[in-house]
C-alpha cells in the first residue's frame, strides 16, 4: 500500500465530513473562539491516541497474543459495522448518546476522530509492515491534518455545502468504507487458511 492510498483510508475512516454535524451539535453553546479551542485540544489527543496505537499496537499484539489475520477480521467488521451506520444512521447519531456539557476527550477525540475502526487500522498497518513505520506516520500525520483542516471550517461547510449534502457526503463514504471492510474481510480469511493449511 503507498502512503497515498493509507492516508485516503485513514481519511475516510476519520471521516471529518460526517462529523462535522455532531461537532456542531456538541459545541453549540460555545463562543466561536472556545469552540476552535475544543476542537483544537480534541484533533491533537485523538492524534497522540492514533501514534500511540501506530507504534505500540505491534507489541499490544504480541502482548496478547494476537495475530495479523485477527485483527484484519476484526478492523473489517469493526469497519462495516461503522459503515452500515453511516448509510443508515440512528436517530442517536453514529456513537449512540452524547453527554451534555464542553466534551472533553469522549466523545469528540474518541471514538469520534480516534475510534476502534481507525485505531485497528493504524495497527494493521504498523504491523503488516513494520519496516515502514514512517510512512504510515506520514499517512496518518496527512490524514489528520486534512481532517484538522476540515472540522475547523465546519461551520462555514455546513453553511456552504447544507445538510442535505453533508448527509449524501457521510453516506457515499459509508459505502466506501462498507467496501474497505470486505476487503479487509477477505484478506484476513484468505491470510488465515493460507497459514491454516
Amino acid at each position: 500500500m503507498t502512503i497515498t492510498a493509507a492516508a485516503i483510508l485513514l481519511f475516510l475512516i476519520l471521516d471529518p465530513l460526517g462529523n462535522i454535524p455532531i461537532f456542531l451539535g456538541l459545541l453549540k453553546g460555545l463562543p466561536a473562539e472556545r469552540k476552535r479551542i475544543v476542537i483544537a485540544r480534541e484533533l491533537l489527543i485523538a492524534l497522540v491516541v492514533l501514534l500511540l496505537f501506530l507504534w505500540g499496537g505491534r507489541y499490544a499484539l504480541e502482548l496478547m497474543h494476537l495475530r495479523q489475520e485477527s485483527l484484519s477480521i476484526a478492523g473489517g467488521i469493526i469497519l462495516f459495522i461503522i459503515g452500515l451506520r453511516m448509510i443508515f444512521p440512528s436517530p442517536h447519531g453514529l456513537m449512540g448518546d452524547l453527554p451534555d456539557g464542553e466534551p472533553f476527550i469522549v466523545p469528540m477525540a474518541i471514538p469520534m476522530i480516534a475510534g476502534p475502526s481507525c485505531m485497528a487500522a493504524v495497527m494493521l498497518l504498523g504491523s503488516q509492515e513494520p519496516g515502514r513505520m514512517g510512512d504510515w506516520t506520514l499517512a496518518l500525520v496527512i490524514a489528520w491534518a486534512v481532517t484538522a483542516v476540515i472540522l475547523f471550517s465546519a461551520t462555514y461547510l455546513e453553511r456552504w455545502l447544507g445538510a442535505r449534502v453533508l448527509t449524501a457526503i457521510e453516506r457515499l463514504m459509508g459505502m466506501v468504507i462498507v467496501a474497505i471492510s470486505v476487503q479487509m474481510l477477505m484478506d484476513g480469511v484468505v491470510s488465515f487458511l493460507r497459514v491454516a493449511s
